[in-house]
């Protein structure tokens, strides 16, 4: 029989925002036995982050103490807004709560990968009183994690008190705060086709610069329409389109920009790595005649072409590009090259320059990132063709 398991969460704020704290706990729902508890401080942050908060303490409780595995967990708390969004009756709206409710939505899929399910429900304030309790503690500056054998909960003890995990009183400073407001959305869209990409030949920045082929404009077509679509979702804020110098690059921006109905803008640091005196030429004679150097090219990053610029350099320029780009804030939707658009997930994931091949981005593929002002980075997904469906593939 599948095991049957509560995690009862809140969090509050005493200014909202003001001085935040979380707290969860996670319960047999057959015997009452208490599994584990959580609270933590936030700092200052709003009523509705702390409760997110509690969420995703309570269901990474239920992953720590592997008790997923064909569980049925009911997530019961006071928030009708948590609840309804994460049932996805509700949309979220605000960013500041965009990528916890990412997380928590994650985790939920964690446990369902485990063999389990998550449900949740609504409970009145008055019967969530032990999370209520829990959260309190966490604003008060106290951070708890304790794990319990599975002895029945006493009822009459106190929500923090003798026989608890040791307690980490933590400083409260606005300045020390991770930020969760003022997140920026980048939308990374590769060009499409051009008569050099189907003949498979390198089109660097200084090469000959070449216009969309037909299959091109109608990939490019296709991705402002997925663009428009992806954006209609949600609340994207002020919108910028950029693009890159070259002309492919621009061309398909400038689909993009009528879809959204703004101007596009220039930026040349999201130009295309210059291949020096390769550009233009074909892979298959460069595999031919000039292996050991097309090999270096691909592994060593400090290796640059005659008149071209070494994969460090280019990476070097992008991450200024980017960088500019998450200052705008917003939704900035970005149309640009290959190479450029793998430097930009290196960066964000971490990826070493041997892996950095590993990365799949398609012509006209849609590749989402979300941006905190903390430094924190979600990417949401990556070489996203399903517009692309029923076109011809280059």
């Amino acid at each position: 029989m599948p095991r049957a398991l509560l995690v009862e969460a809140d969090g509050g704020s005493r200014g909202n925002p003001g001085v935040a704290g979380y707290g969860a706990l996670v319960r047999d729902a057959t015997t009452g036995a208490l599994l584990a508890e959580r609270a933590a401080p936030l700092g200052r942050a709003s009523n509705n982050v702390a409760e997110y908060s509690g969420l995703i303490a309570g269901l990474q409780a239920v992953l720590d103490l592997e008790l997923a595995g064909d569980a049925e967990v009911t997530v019961r708390m006071d928030s009708k807004l948590v609840v309804e969004q994460m049932a996805g009756r509700w949309k979220v709206k605000h960013q500041d709560m965009r990528r916890l409710a990412l997380q928590a939505r994650d985790l939920v899929r964690q446990v369902e990968w485990a063999g389990g399910q998550v449900d949740f429900r609504w409970i009145p304030r008055a019967d969530n009183a032990a999370a209520d309790a829990l959260s309190n503690d966490g604003m008060d500056g106290h951070t708890v994690r304790r794990d319990h054998g599975g002895a029945p909960a006493d009822p009459d003890a106190p929500a923090f008190g003798e026989g608890w995990a040791p307690v980490a009183e933590v400083v409260l400073s606005t300045e020390t705060t991770p930020t969760l407001e003022g997140s920026c959305r980048v939308v990374l869209v590769r060009h499409g086709v051009t008569e050099f990409t189907l003949a498979r030949r390198l089109d660097g920045r200084g090469g000959a610069d070449p216009e969309l082929a037909e299959l091109g404009l109608e990939q490019a077509r296709a991705a402002a329409g997925a663009v428009r679509d992806l954006l209609a979702r949600s609340e994207p804020g002020p919108v910028t389109v950029l693009t890159s110098a070259l002309t492919r690059a621009q061309q398909t921006g400038a689909e993009i920009a009528a879809a959204l109905g703004v101007e596009p803008s220039v930026d040349a640091d999201w130009d295309e790595q210059s291949f020096g005196d390769w550009d233009g030429a074909a892979m298959s004679e460069l595999a031919q005649g000039h292996r050991d150097e097309l090999v270096r090219l691909r592994s060593d990053p400090d290796y640059a072409r005659p008149g071209g610029e070494s994969h460090r350099q280019l990476a070097a320029r992008v991450s200024d590009a980017f960088a500019r780009a998450v200052a705008r804030g917003g939704t900035v939707v970005v149309a640009s090259h290959r190479k450029p658009l793998m430097c930009v997930l290196a960066q964000v994931l971490g990826i070493d320059h041997e892996r950095i091949w590993s990365i799949a981005t398609a012509p006209t593929s849609l590749t989402a990132l979300e941006v905190w002002p903390d430094g924190g980075v979600q990417v949401a997904f990556v070489n996203d063709v399903h517009h692309l469906q029923g076109l011809e593939t280059a």
